[in-house]
């Protein structure tokens, strides 16, 4: 189950954050935090693996490759969104990570509104296996999202689903710093 807990309206968007499992959520496309080989290992990439069914690996392996901060799309499978999103995010320590994952996240947005996407889910890209802070994260993600948002875009919703407490909490502090201050 997702709750969706905390919402704001960017530029007559909608911004959610919502905890959850992101397979869970009825939205038109999900983010999964991918790696370079597009192999669904663990984490959520696991979970669209498990969820979605083998074609989402078929079609990642037919693709074969994405560079760090890079993003490529795939069919669902058996989820109820329709497209997967594939997003590179970087691995803590690589070099130049706030911008490879400020990447991940806009070339992800475009994809989006490269297949008339109105709805998408993030999860929190890099937090995991990769140990990209959580709060760099939250604040590099938001403001990418919030931005894109602002401008010409058919996006019309953006959730971003967090899997555990701690990394919700993380986010909305963020969120509401953000929004508070412009």
């Amino acid at each position: 189950m997702v709750e969706v807990l905390f919402a704001v309206d960017i530029n007559g968007r909608r911004l959610k954050l919502a905890k959850g499992d992101i397979t869970d959520l009825e939205v038109d496309a999900i983010v999964n935090a991918a790696n370079e080989r597009l192999k669904l290992g663990g984490g959520v990439a696991g979970a669209i693996r498990r969820r979605g069914g083998p074609s989402i690996q078929e079609e990642c392996d037919r693709i074969g490759y994405c560079p760090v901060g890079g993003a490529v799309v795939t069919g669902a499978g058996r989820l109820k969104a329709k497209y997967v999103i594939h997003a590179v995010g970087p691995r803590y320590g690589e070099g130049d990570e706030d911008n490879k994952l400020r990447s991940a996240t806009l070339n992800s947005l475009k994809r989006a509104d490269e297949r008339g996407v109105k709805s998408i889910a993030f999860p929190a890209i890099s937090t995991g296996i990769f140990g990209f802070p959580k709060d760099r994260c939250a604040d590099i993600m938001l403001n990418t999202i919030i931005n894109y948002l602002k401008g010409e875009t058919g996006v019309e919703e953006v959730v971003v689903c967090l899997y555990d407490d701690e990394t919700y909490r993380i986010f909305e502090e963020k969120l509401k710093a953000i929004v508070g201050s412009s």
